[in-house]
């Protein structure tokens, strides 16, 4: 389908720039920005480009496809929180195009066949780009590795625990040995098996007044100060997934200095939240990792300025109602946020003051580049047709009627968020358009 969308303002997050384009696409792919290909500019779609629909997109954004690094579809195994047709619906209308799924399923993806049955189920959806993550070690056990070669022929773009640590360092420094023979990333969650164990808050006076198990700082620093070890020996590219603290931010921030093969992410809950937010024992506010203090935020947000941080991700968790009625410390942690994407990274960059490419530079092109997708996140000529149309002032509240996803818990109920889409592109079909 040959798409004309005119007038709107386009988001470059690789050159850092915002101005009025239209975009031209034929074929899956951009072929025209400003101009139509191999025609002068023109306001209007000149001869040689013949649009079969024409999105009007005056006062209105165009950026790239959102590239979410953290979204459990709840496939297979766990229907009941969430189907992949509502999660993918969710995506969409949240402008997210490429999504990674953990391998926290039910079975566990540890196995080719099942990387091949999600793969297919999401192919035939024809809607987001689906990049599981293949587990680690075989169920997730932190016992036995997978066979990691034959689960990236199945599909697999990376391989994680998901928020399981590796008990046994020696299984975690066989399995990093292995993904480097073969150049694979190992996705890992920073979080000590011992000294996270149990904590449903962070530690600090407010998990004391509120008599809630505290999980320390230190359960993230020690894991990367193993981690970070284990990566000097065996050269290993590894993606540290959901960093919380002040504390951890400067460790990253030291590794990239020196130099090692590792990226990390924080999730938009911790851009915007700490642990002063959950008030009277608010399940809404059960995350893990948990919210940690200002100084913690404060740090979270200065290093996605400065680069310390790659990216942003969503942690899209659907969590059943009933699963959040039960009091905080046994509450299931998690909260949708598929479709609160966009919206809550254009308020961290109202309120930050920064320009709209920047911002989004960590939930496009950034995350991109951790998966090595070279044509995902980017609006050029040439590359795949994934973007998004929204419309930056248009306020809207977040409620359960308003959103997709079959998970309706979220810690930012009742918000009025900036930000809507109007019209998700993926590979050049129009897969979600409000009207």
């Amino acid at each position: 389908m040959q798409i004309h969308i005119q007038g709107g303002t386009l988001i470059d997050p690789v050159a850092g720039t915002e101005q009025q384009q239209d975009v031209f696409i034929a074929a899956g792919k951009i072929v025209g920005l400003g101009k139509a290909p191999d025609a002068p500019a023109a306001p209007a779609a000149p001869a040689g480009f013949q649009a079969e629909r024409t999105i009007d997109a005056r006062g209105l954004h165009i950026a790239p496809g959102l590239v979410d690094l953290s979204a459990r579809l709840r496939e297979p195994g766990y229907e009941h929180k969430a189907t992949l047709e509502s999660e993918m619906a969710a995506a969409l209308a949240g402008g997210v195009t490429s999504l990674v799924c953990p391998p926290d399923t039910d079975p566990t993806l540890d196995e080719p066949g099942l990387v091949e049955m999600l793969k297919f189920r999401a192919r035939n959806l024809n809607q987001a780009h689906v990049y599981p993550l293949g587990a680690l070690t075989v169920g997730l056990k932190g016992q036995v590795i997978t066979e990691m070669v034959e689960l990236t022929e199945s599909g697999c773009i990376g391989f994680s625990q998901a928020d399981v640590p590796v008990v046994d360092t020696q299984v975690l420094m066989r399995a990093l040995q292995y993904a480097k023979t073969y150049g694979f990333t190992v996705w890992l969650r920073p979080v000590d098996a011992y000294l996270g164990r149990g904590g449903v808050a962070a530690s600090g006076p407010l998990a004391s007044r509120l008599g809630l198990s505290g999980v320390p700082v230190s359960a993230e620093t020690i894991a990367l100060h193993t981690i970070f070890e284990l990566v000097r020996v065996t050269g290993a590219r590894v993606h540290l997934s959901h960093v919380s603290s002040a504390a951890g931010i400067e460790l990253m921030r030291a590794a990239k200095a020196e130099g090692l093969p590792v990226s990390c992410d924080v999730t938009i809950n911790h851009v915007h939240l700490i642990d002063l937010d959950i008030g009277y024992f608010d399940a809404q506010f059960r995350l893990d990792p948990p919210l940690r203090q200002q100084r913690d935020r404060e740090a979270i947000r200065a290093g996605l300025v400065d680069g310390t941080i790659d990216a942003i991700c969503s942690d899209h968790t659907p969590v059943d109602d009933d699963e959040k009625l039960l009091p905080f410390a046994e509450a299931t942690p998690g909260a949708t946020g598929l479709e609160l994407f966009l919206s809550l990274t254009v308020k961290w960059a109202d309120e930050a003051g920064l320009p709209l490419a920047k911002a989004f530079n960590r939930i496009t092109t950034a995350p991109a580049d951790v998966l090595n997708l070279p044509v995902a996140g980017r609006l050029a000529v040439g590359s795949v047709a994934d973007l998004c149309v929204f419309d930056r002032h248009a306020y809207w509240r977040v409620e359960p009627r308003a959103l997709k996803s079959q998970g309706h818990n979220s810690p930012f109920l009742g918000y009025e968020l900036p930000a809507r889409v109007r019209a998700t592109v993926v590979s050049g079909h129009i897969a979600f358009e409000q009207r």
